[in-house]
């Protein structure tokens, strides 16, 4: 069993904990057994799928920055703290994806079916994503209250929330899938949409929370992990729109969708850069449209106008731009820049 396994099954376990944590909330309120049932599916059905990196982080960050060797050398009731800390990002998570899934009027999500597309789920699905961001605030209050960062953790997941939403909202309204306009699209505003939409809540929100938790606040040192984990999550972002286009299915596990969908993506607003008028109409008559043809024709314009190129030159340059800016980290107050270093050495050139 490899060491991210046995770590992920680590992770895993305290869930069904915190389930049942949960429901005795509902029924201390007297809720029906059926509510009650319902709200335990919503929360199985929609948090631990996926690849749990960001809850798994807060662990693995905790753990470099009290130099422990490994996960095995916290105590149980410390790495318990530290797992709700990272089910909460994962509520969040499922909150976001509950949500987003009905807004784009996704299918499907983690190989199943979207939470709204479940027989006798429908429109309730917008209370049920409510509820699993309420879920959060009732873990934090029962573990952390009587912790001096119990604020420090609230104000954190409230400002994050929001600077998601704002991302959600500019990505909405610039490149919604059934009007597609190339001219509202640039980098400027790829670039906003990534950082608010997946940086803040993926990289900078895990870190942050074990810094909290391992008594690390300084203004400063929260500086320096937001200066090096923001771009490096707007690279990952970067690193997902070059790999939709570019990748093969078989790497990436799934076949790309963003030019038929009309997605916002650095490919495309790099290229509405350098196209000629005659190369821009043929984006505009082939973009956005649920069309193989059409799509192979943007493709093959993404070729010609040396996309491939430009994105290798981009990551070498922010790869060596973060590695500078962690060999300058100041570790004088208890900061590491090795969890930086992890960071970027899991995204760095990654084919998946």
């Amino acid at each position: 069993m490899s060491d991210k396994v046995s770590r992920k099954e680590k992770f895993l376990s305290v869930f069904p904990e915190l389930v049942s944590e949960l429901t005795e909330v509902l029924n201390g309120y007297g809720m029906t057994k059926e509510a009650v049932e319902w709200f335990t599916n919503n929360l199985n059905y929609n948090t631990p799928g996926g690849k749990l990196n960001r809850g798994i982080s807060v662990i693995d960050t905790y753990v470099i920055l009290k130099g422990y060797k490994s996960v095995d050398d916290l105590a149980v009731e410390e790495y318990k703290k530290l797992a709700i800390l990272g089910w909460s990002i994962e509520l969040l998570q499922a909150y976001f994806l509950v949500a987003d899934d009905m807004m784009d009027q996704s299918i499907t999500r983690r190989g199943q079916p979207c939470w709204y597309k479940v027989p006798n789920v429908g429109e309730i699905a917008i209370n049920d994503s409510f509820m699993l961001e309420a879920a959060i605030y009732i873990l934090l209050k029962k573990y952390f209250k009587q912790e001096t960062y119990y604020v420090d953790l609230l104000e954190l997941f409230h400002e994050v929330t929001f600077q998601t939403e704002l991302g959600q909202l500019l990505d909405l309204i610039t490149a919604p899938e059934d009007h597609v306009d190339l001219s509202k699209f640039s980098l400027a505003k790829h670039s906003f949409i990534v950082i608010f939409k997946t940086a803040y809540y993926s990289f900078y929100l895990p870190v942050a929370l074990a810094m909290f938790a391992a008594g690390i606040n300084d203004e400063k040192d929260l500086k320096q992990a937001h200066d090096v984990l923001i771009p490096l999550g707007e690279y990952f972002q970067i690193q997902d729109d070059y790999l939709d286009c570019f990748g093969k299915p078989e790497d990436i596990g799934k076949i790309g969708t963003d030019i038929q969908d009309n997605k916002c993506s650095w490919v495309v607003n790099t290229a509405l850069k350098l196209v000629t008028p005659e190369q821009r109409a043929l984006l505009d008559e082939n973009y956005g449209i649920k069309d193989s043809e059409k799509e192979a024709k943007v493709k093959a314009l993404f070729n010609d106008l040396g996309i491939d190129k430009i994105y290798h030159e981009y990551e070498e340059k922010i790869a060596t731009e973060l590695k500078e800016k962690i060999a300058n980290t100041d570790e004088s107050r208890g900061f590491k820049g090795e969890v930086l270093t992890v960071f970027l050495q899991k995204i760095y050139k990654r084919s998946k």
